[in-house]
């Protein structure tokens, strides 16, 4: 499982679109507290919110949705099998601290959506192993501000 963790690690990277950014107070509130809310959507064109914790995966964010880079445009990390407030459409959510971005992934944590959200009982067995979810269509929307 480690080696897994740590081959889908290496592989890491980011994700790209058009910035609509949250008002400025509330944008940097969340600046100030070293967390910040991303909207990703896959080729089903549904949609996630992210929570980024990591300082370097936040500034990465930032420069795929200002077009600053192109590089590692999808997500990946490890699901929650729980919904929370700033993502509540889904029983699930990434745990921000496990968040990272790639370019190339295996196909074993592969999965849609909505299809990650109709077999959440199955996750973490031979459905995405680890509970490691990689969508190779995943990119970034724009930045959010959390529901309060």
């Amino acid at each position: 499982m480690r080696h897994m963790i740590t081959k889908l690690g290496a592989l890491g990277a980011l994700a790209a679109l058009a910035v609509t950014g949250a008002p400025a107070a509330q944008a940097a509130q969340h600046r100030a507290e070293g967390v910040a809310y991303f909207e990703f959507t896959d080729h089903t064109r549904e949609t996630g919110v992210v929570e980024l914790t990591d300082p370097g995966q936040i500034a990465h964010a930032r420069a795929l949705l200002a077009g600053e880079t192109t590089d590692q445009p999808h997500l990946m990390g490890r699901i929650v099998k729980r919904s929370t407030p700033y993502n509540p459409r889904w029983s699930f959510h990434y745990d921000p601290a496990t968040v990272r971005f790639f370019n190339v992934a295996i196909e074993v944590c592969d999965a849609p959506m909505p299809y990650v959200e109709d077999h959440l009982d199955e996750a973490g067995g031979a459905f995405l192993p680890g509970a490691f979810w990689c969508p190779w269509t995943s990119r970034l929307v724009k930045e959010v501000t959390p529901r309060a």
